[in-house]
């Protein structure tokens, strides 16, 4: 069998974009293993000699990556989970419910999409401030049980690519409109929804803008305003900052890779199957 050449390029093209991708990390491991003669030599040092492993526990020790590392997994675990939950249901209910002003809604929710986020910032400020939950991790928590208008979007195309028999099979089983969402819509859609899930925990987990502006205290502390409250404060080592680097990315990495086929599945869904 022959080759295309069309797909020879397209081979060797992806093949390079792969290692500008995997150059960072690859560098972050070697910076890591580093001693500190090596850190700044010309040319630089791919494979460190000798591989200095106390790296790893002087990062463990001297940052108190374990404590930012739980305040982060609590709130984007937090976070993720009102995405998964209330973002389906509001696009459900657009995309497949006839009720009143339906159509007024969904056109202000493509419009909230426009605004930046640098618009509703004060304003969000504002109102947390007046129900009392700044300082506290509640505000970057709370806000997503309420919908993303870019979530419930992508969700209600999902819903509108499905089949209208399913739902008049589900009605005449008796079950209602909950029950035709929870035990019929709500599984067919699961790739969208994991989608959103994985865009929520990306976005959560490397927020830097929400912890600075509502969180005051260091217990609260999340891995990225963390770590950059402890480089102002002190001074850190570049073999540190790699490990904490590494050690904040394997849980995108590895939670992209436990999704990659549904994500993928989210990316092209038709809604019918077979």
């Amino acid at each position: 069998m022959t080759i295309r050449p069309a797909k020879i390029v397209g081979y060797i093209a992806v093949i390079i974009i792969a290692i500008f991708s995997i150059f960072p990390f690859v560098w972050m491991i070697s910076t890591s293993l580093k001693p500190d003669a090596q850190l700044s030599a010309s040319p630089p040092v791919w494979i460190p000699h000798p591989f200095v492993w106390k790296n790893w526990l002087n990062a463990v020790r001297d940052i108190p990556f374990p404590h930012y590392l739980w305040n982060t997994f609590y709130i984007t675990g937090l976070s993720t989970l009102g995405a998964m939950l209330v973002n389906p249901m509001v696009a459900y209910s657009l995309a497949r419910i006839q009720w009143f002003g339906q159509k007024w809604l969904f056109g202000l929710t493509i419009a909230v999409m426009m605004l930046p986020a640098t618009v509703t910032m004060i304003p969000l400020y504002v109102e947390w401030t007046k129900v009392g939950l700044v300082g506290t991790p509640w505000p970057l928590i709370l806000g997503n049980f309420l919908g993303s208008p870019f979530m419930i979007f992508l969700l209600r195309q999902f819903y509108l690519g499905l089949p209208t028999d399913l739902e008049d099979a589900g009605r005449i089983d008796g079950l209602s409109e909950y029950g035709i969402f929870f035990r019929i819509m709500l599984p067919l859609s699961m790739p969208g929804v994991l989608t959103v899930g994985l865009f929520q925990f990306m976005a959560s987990w490397g927020d830097f803008m929400g912890p600075l502006i509502y969180l005051n205290k260091n217990s609260q502390y999340t891995i990225s305003i963390g770590m950059q409250q402890f480089q102002t404060q002190h001074t850190v080592m570049m073999q540190e900052l790699m490990v904490v680097a590494l050690l904040t990315t394997i849980p995108i990495i590895a939670i992209y890779f436990f999704v990659q086929k549904r994500f993928i599945e989210g990316i092209t869904f038709s809604g019918i199957k077979g």
